[in-house]
């Protein structure tokens, strides 16, 4: 199928789309969901959680599957990349990138492995080496509690 270029608009081939498996979503909305409650109606976490936002609004940068936003600061302290067993090694590595390049202020960096129930958290001085935990040090909460 041919779709004619558009204006302002990347040129798209049919073989290109959004990986966005519905198991992949789910994770994603339960997640939302549970933090947007203690942000929004309990205000018991300090950030705010977005599903698929850019890091960096004045430029084409990374967007994690949620970012945990300390409006502020203007910072990123918490990212969650969702996943399946396929994708762990290139995910993991993706928040290793973006926490020890240390440009969106991110601290701690979540991996969530659907098909395995396996997370996994890498912290701003880890030295590369991840941790088997959900517990979240800085919201002082275990992440897999949204998803049971």
């Amino acid at each position: 199928m041919y779709f004619p270029p558009v204006a302002g608009l990347p040129i798209v081939g049919e073989d290109q789309g959004v990986w966005a498996p519905v198991e992949h979503q789910r994770v994603i909305a339960k997640l939302t969901v549970g933090l947007g409650i203690l942000f929004y109606r309990e205000k018991a976490i300090d950030l705010e959680p977005l599903p698929e936002t850019m890091l960096d609004e004045g430029k084409a940068s990374q967007v994690p599957d949620i970012s945990l936003r300390d409006n502020q600061k203007a910072q990123t302290p918490v990212i969650i990349e969702i996943c399946h067993t396929n994708g762990l090694k290139s995910d993991l590595h993706k928040i290793i990138q973006l926490i020890d390049e240390d440009f969106y202020g991110i601290r701690e960096g979540f991996l969530y492995d659907y098909k395995t129930n396996q997370w996994l958290r890498y912290r701003f001085g880890d030295g590369g080496i991840a941790t088997p935990t959900s517990y979240s040090d800085l919201l002082q909460l275990d992440l897999a509690q949204f998803l049971q």
